[in-house]
């Protein structure tokens, strides 16, 4: 059940970064609001995970498959340039959660 309330919190957070993008610096009211809202259930989510996944586990998935998936949706929504730099990063990123949670996060 933790990794389903963690995977909630990631989601959570994705679409509250990605309606960052569309609030243009806040300055539009809805997505400014879905920003707030979706932070708050992302944490909200995030705090329910970590009584039952530890704590480095937990918050090594979730801002790796966050960064992850924000990069991603910078190449496909926003037309963002897929660098060699970009592709080495996220690779790290998913490298660096799996190590930690091999031997490192427990």
């Amino acid at each position: 059940m933790g990794y389903l309330t963690l995977a909630g919190a990631i989601a959570a957070e994705v679409a509250a970064t990605t309606a960052m993008k569309y609030s243009a610096g806040f300055s539009k009211l809805w997505p400014s609001l879905l920003t707030a809202l979706g932070y708050v259930v992302s944490f909200a989510l995030l705090a329910q995970t970590l009584k039952t996944v530890g704590i480095g586990a937990a918050y090594a998935i979730w801002a790796g498959v966050g960064t992850a998936s924000i990069a991603v949706i910078g190449l496909l929504a926003f037309g963002e340039a897929l660098t060699a730099t970009k592709v080495a990063g996220i690779l790290l990123i998913v490298a660096g959660v799996v190590v930690l949670n091999l031997g490192g996060a427990h």
